[in-house]
């Protein structure tokens, strides 16, 4: 074995190690802290102090792409600070403050385990009108871009550019789940892939990750690797660079050597002053999984855009804006609330993979696949379902999630869905809050989900393979929050759940197939003690009266 095939195989053992010591298991949880100091949290902001300031407008309410059209051909809106205003609004900003008492916390347009934000955003920025061509840190607390470095190698004469660098402050998630984080973090990033497609696609714009970068590579890009700019301040770990306009180009770009300049600004902020534990397995996971680059054919050969779709949402003439900044996570359901056949297909629609919004942000072959757990659907028997997302993982999970039972095809659902009927399990809705950590928003939704992921592919390949199984997860998670604002209804996350007892439960007996996400969808209860205010309450939002977004 060579010393490339040895580090790679001390990777997948390294993996392989972290997935099994971060499971919840019925009879314990994984490795967290044993207490939480709830008036010491970590700041939820990152900010890089004496870098200087740029405003960015507040036109998302501006836009009116309706929901159904953002799934069709929507005619882009040129680059400007304006629409990048728009394009942070509603992927990375504030949507709401609640209040509890004394307790104030914000919300954001991409969710979050635990509402903690590991994510942090970057943009590039080269030729964009009322622009300075930089590396800016997107702050979502103030909606402001911070200046880290101007660009040095940008083509003075083309056309505007604009990429998108995501991060991970793993000590965010750690701070409250312990080792058990990587996989929220991964999750996160999914999340925030799936709300920045979203929002560029209320502009008219793309968005696709570019996959021939390495680790190394984005952290000088991004100005991750400056150790001096950090001090005492928790690290940042590189994620995904994503390249987005209104025309992509074929062979996505990295802007190599752009930020390679003395003149960078800013120190970050520490988020905790006095951490109470540490987590190492949490940095040798992050090292084992960390992509070298390379070229990939899914950047050079892009699907066609999404054409319009059948199906139309209860919701479908509401502008897109709404559904996104009103997107929440529900703490509570309606425990006898029923949902309609139409809009149950519609979300199991949603989740099928094709060429457009919004899987074209990482186009490759599916490896995450749905169970879902149907608690009240009119016209559809309580049970277990299964919803294979490609042609080889139907043969994979028709092997593997039978335990005896055969599948059942369901008459209802659409040509080209193959939801199938995997059983009928007794007192299913008791035993999803019971796997779900006995959270009672499993039993009480309308039905629920497991994320059943095709983990044999990363523990015999290519490890970074393992982050992207998460993002794909966070990436379903996303559609599902839409799509069920768009039917009315509203969703939640669920990481916590006992991961090797859901495996039993749907007959997985070996590491192939792994549950990697639960998911809920149902009727929200609303805590009336819980007082709603506007994310910008000082500053003046520009609707669409006053039409500030140019073509």
């Amino acid at each position: 074995m060579d010393r490339q095939e040895d580090e790679m195989s001390t990777s997948q053992d390294t993996v392989r190690a972290y997935h099994e010591r971060s499971k919840h298991q019925l009879r314990r949880y994984a490795a967290g802290p044993e207490t939480l100091d709830w008036d010491a949290q970590p700041d939820p902001f990152r900010r890089w102090a004496g870098s200087s300031l740029t405003m960015l407008p507040l036109v998302a309410a501006s836009i009116g792409t309706t929901w159904s059209e953002l799934h069709g051909d929507v005619a882009p809106l040129g680059i400007s600070r304006e629409t990048i205003g728009a394009l942070f609004e509603l992927s990375f900003g504030l949507t709401a403050w609640k209040q509890l008492g004394p307790d104030r916390w914000a919300l954001r347009a991409n969710p979050s385990s635990g509402n903690l934000h590991p994510t942090e955003a970057y943009l590039l920025a080269a030729q964009v009108r009322d622009l300075a061509d930089g590396l800016y840190h997107y702050a979502p607390k103030e909606h402001a871009l911070e200046l880290r470095t101007p660009l040095v190698a940008s083509d003075p004469n083309g056309a505007p550019q604009l990429w998108i660098g995501l991060s991970s402050i793993c000590w965010r998630e750690a701070w409250k789940y312990g080792e058990r984080a990587f996989r929220y973090c991964q999750l996160d990033t999914g999340h925030a892939l799936g709300a920045l497609r979203y929002a560029a696609a209320t502009l008219g714009w793309q968005a696709r990750v570019v996959t021939h970068i390495g680790h190394a590579e984005l952290a000088a890009l991004l100005g991750l690797d400056r150790e001096m700019d950090f001090g005492t301040a928790e690290a940042e770990e590189p994620e995904v660079l994503v390249q987005i306009g209104p025309h992509l180009p074929l062979q996505l770009v990295v802007p190599r050597g752009w930020t390679n300049t003395d003149h960078w600004q800013g120190r970050a902020n520490r988020l905790d002053v006095h951490p109470m534990y540490r987590w190492p397995v949490i940095e040798e996971v992050a090292v084992a999984t960390r992509d070298a680059g390379g070229a990939s054919p899914a950047d050079s050969t892009p699907e066609p855009s999404r054409p319009a779709q059948a199906r139309v949402a209860a919701k479908a003439d509401r502008p897109a804006v709404e559904l996104i900044l009103q997107r929440r996570s529900a703490q509570h359901f309606e425990s006898a609330a029923t949902m309609s056949m139409g809009a149950f297909l519609r979300i199991v629609e949603s989740l099928q993979p094709c060429p457009g919004l919004p899987w074209d942000t990482m186009p490759s072959a599916p490896l995450v696949h749905a169970v879902m757990y149907v608690h009240r659907v009119d016209g559809l028997p309580p049970g277990a379902y299964v919803l294979p997302r490609s042609a080889s993982g139907a043969d994979l999970l028709s092997g593997a999630l039978t335990a005896g039972r055969a599948w059942e095809a369901v008459s209802q659902v659409p040509p080209g869905v193959p939801l199938q009927r995997l059983a009928s399990p007794s007192r299913l809705a008791e035993t999803l809050r019971t796997l779900s950590c006995h959270q009672a928003i499993a039993r009480d939704a309308c039905f629920a989900v497991s994320l059943v992921a095709e983990v044999g592919t990363v523990f015999s390949g290519s490890p970074s393979g393992y982050r992207q199984l998460f993002r794909e997860c966070g990436l379903i998670g996303q559609v599902l929050y839409l799509a069920a604002e768009a039917e009315g209804y509203r969703g939640t996350g669920i990481g916590c759940y006992f991961d090797d007892a859901v495996h039993e439960f749907l007959g997985l007996a070996d590491q192939r197939l792994q549950v990697l996400y639960h998911f809920t969808v149902g009727a929200p209860l609303s805590d009336t003690r819980i007082s709603l205010e506007a994310p910008y309450a000082d500053r003046s939002p520009i609707t669409a009266s006053q039409d500030p977004l140019a073509p």
